[in-house]
């Protein structure tokens, strides 16, 4: 009897919130701009109460002049040696001088990693740029990017060691590759 009241009690979460994103889906089309960035925040907001985990991201590219991210580039280097052996996908690169292939993780793939027993999740994400605008320093037609996924409970050993740790780990990397 009691499952059954949570079973049916969850039913009916799921439907409610179902029904709140059909309705936030059609009122999305009507609703002024400004009022939609507000709703969106304090969503997000509400969100954040319940959702476990932090994300932090890792763009490819940095600043207005499109240089390339140090950050970017000694993940990648830390992937491509401690994680590709766990990918499922994988893409290879053909390096001069050298007789093998490099593999690093494809786009749009995840892989765990462990450090001091806190499991991290990696995914290596790949979004076309939908925005049409004139600049001096033209934008790529994709955005690639690392993004760190981890519980919120870690937060200080992660920010405060853990990326320091990666990305001292794909310095070294990159010399030895040289």
């Amino acid at each position: 009897m009691a499952m059954m009241r949570v079973v049916e009690t969850w039913t009916g979460i799921s439907t409610a919130l179902g029904g709140l994103v059909l309705a936030w889906t059609m009122l999305r089309q009507h609703i002024p701009p400004q009022l939609r960035s507000q709703v969106e925040t304090y969503v997000h907001h509400l969100i954040g109460y319940f959702y476990p985990y932090i994300q932090i991201t890792f763009p490819e590219f940095s600043g207005e002049r499109l240089r390339p991210s140090e950050a970017y580039t000694a993940i990648q280097n830390y992937l491509m040696v401690n994680a590709s052996a766990r990918a499922k996908r994988l893409k290879a690169d053909a390096v001069k001088d050298r007789k093998s292939l490099v593999l690093t993780i494809d786009e749009n793939e995840e892989i765990t990693d462990v450090f001091e027993g806190v499991k991290v999740w990696w995914s290596s994400m790949h979004v076309p740029r939908n925005n049409f605008s004139f600049s001096f320093y033209p934008q790529s037609d994709e955005q690639k990017y690392f993004k760190l996924t981890v519980h919120r409970n870690h937060r200080g050993l992660i920010t405060e060691r853990y990326i320091s740790h990666i990305l001292d780990e794909g310095k070294v990397i990159a010399a030895q590759n040289r």
